[in-house]
């Protein structure tokens, strides 16, 4: 089951940035600081009370003028509209109600949503001012007081934000692999599935995608049900000077957030730019299935080796997930676009693979009489055993002496010694360390 979605909105400077980057920073949040994330991060898992969601600041837009305002908040709003369980509208105590906060309070209104009114800049809740009183007049319900700089009254935003996720009981169970089509415009993503569905001759009716702003559209492959989530057309046109880049980003994460396997479709002529390796960071915090498919590289001209050379290159610029497998493929050409249903089939399997637990204690002690864990001041790191106890992506669980003396080098030579051993290609796996007397997962 995917997690729900929160949408962070509000004018520029009225504390959305400092409200998201508080409850990643003082790890309220749940976030793996994953290279090629760029610096400026909008989206983290978060965990409240053992519930997770994602998080989404649609903030960062600085308006040219206040001609500009309402365009540009309008944008915001569209697309916590499109995407979001539910939205938190941040406005400011200090400068009081706007007309901008009005017509964005409008539109929210209208969506059916769940809408959380949060004040900030709230320094001391006991002395209130008619200012802050004034926000009922928004209609969308009573406003919550914060100090997002002090972390004032985030527990109540977060129980609120909580108990206003949809029911899971309520969502209609759907057992095909989910496929998402992700990257930048214009590097082929529909020409993919348009090309993979017109060969396939066995589609099923293309349905409205659960109110992402993307195309769901469910068919079969070598005898199994798979649904590709198609996230095309995600620049949106508009005469005011938008972050696109940041609109994209967004609207990604809602598709990465409900599939199981990523198509993350680059332009071979173009290669690997910052805002593929955004959108890949997401997939691989996500714990998604990954795969690159290098689209139009019947552009690139062939010499000997042209394809290990690029192949070399692109996976330098994507290390945080050297696992996933790559393929190079013409839309226009038809050339090897079936390869893609092929790992996807190989990418989900491995994704819920189950690794017993004596296979894994017998590499575990291997492992370590070839490498000795590391040890601080005269004590070793000491590993009792393994097990996994997820999937989707793969969760193991290693019962240790000290936390403190698990390096994340030694982490990662574990990493690859199990990959070694069992293959988990195009799935990023997780690993957590407990002491003697904590609970397992």
């Amino acid at each position: 089951m995917s997690k729900p979605i929160v949408a962070i909105v509000g004018r520029p400077n009225v504390g959305k940035s400092t409200f998201f980057n508080k409850i990643v920073g003082r790890r309220v949040s749940i976030v793996e600081d994953t290279p090629g994330v760029t610096r400026d991060r909008i989206y983290a898992e978060a965990e409240w009370n053992g519930v997770h969601f994602a998080l989404i600041d649609t903030g960062g837009i600085e308006p040219a003028s206040q001609d500009i305002i309402l365009s540009q908040m309008r944008e915001q709003a569209q697309i916590a509209m499109d995407m979001a369980d539910v939205i938190l509208f941040i406005v400011d105590g200090k400068d009081g109600l706007t007309h901008a906060d009005e017509e964005v309070a409008m539109m929210l209104r209208r969506t059916g949503k769940r809408v959380i009114l949060v004040v900030n800049k709230i320094d001391n809740p006991a002395k209130l001012g008619m200012d802050f009183y004034d926000f009922w007049e928004l209609g969308i319900g009573e406003p919550i007081a914060i100090s997002a700089a002090n972390m004032l009254n985030f527990g109540d935003v977060l129980d609120e934000i909580v108990a206003s996720f949809p029911d899971d009981a309520d969502l209609e169970e759907d057992d095909s692999i989910k496929i998402a089509m992700i990257g930048k415009p214009n590097v082929g993503k529909s020409s993919l599935v348009n090309a993979l569905l017109n060969e396939n001759r066995v589609i099923v009716s293309p349905i409205a995608g659960t109110t992402r702003d993307s195309i769901d559209t469910p068919f079969e492959w070598g005898g199994d049900k798979y649904t590709l989530i198609d996230t095309a057309g995600i620049r949106r046109k508009s005469k005011v000077n938008e972050d696109i880049e940041r609109y994209s980003v967004i609207r990604a994460t809602a598709a990465i957030e409900r599939c199981d396997v990523c198509m993350l479709v680059i332009d071979a002529v173009e290669g690997i730019t910052e805002q593929d390796k955004k959108i890949a960071g997401i997939a691989h915090e996500a714990g998604k299935g990954i795969i690159v498919v290098v689209n139009k590289w019947d552009l690139i001209k062939k010499e000997t080796n042209t394809m290990r050379d690029y192949r070399r290159a692109m996976e330098s610029e994507l290390l945080f997930m050297s696992y996933a497998p790559s393929v190079f493929i013409s839309v226009l050409e038809k050339q090897r676009i079936f390869e893609v249903m092929k790992l996807a089939k190989v990418v989900a399997e491995k994704r819920s693979m189950r690794i017993p637990t004596g296979q894994l204690n017998s590499l575990l002690n291997d492992a370590i009489l070839m490498k000795q864990p590391p040890s601080d001041k005269g004590r070793r790191l000491k590993i009792y055993y393994v097990t996994q106890v997820g999937v989707k992506p793969p969760l193991f669980s290693f019962q240790i002496n000290d936390r403190e003396l698990m390096h994340f080098s030694y982490a990662r030579y574990l990493e690859n010694k199990i990959r070694d051993s069992f293959g988990f290609e195009g799935t990023s796996i997780k690993f957590v360390f407990r002491e003697k007397g904590e609970k397992d997962y």
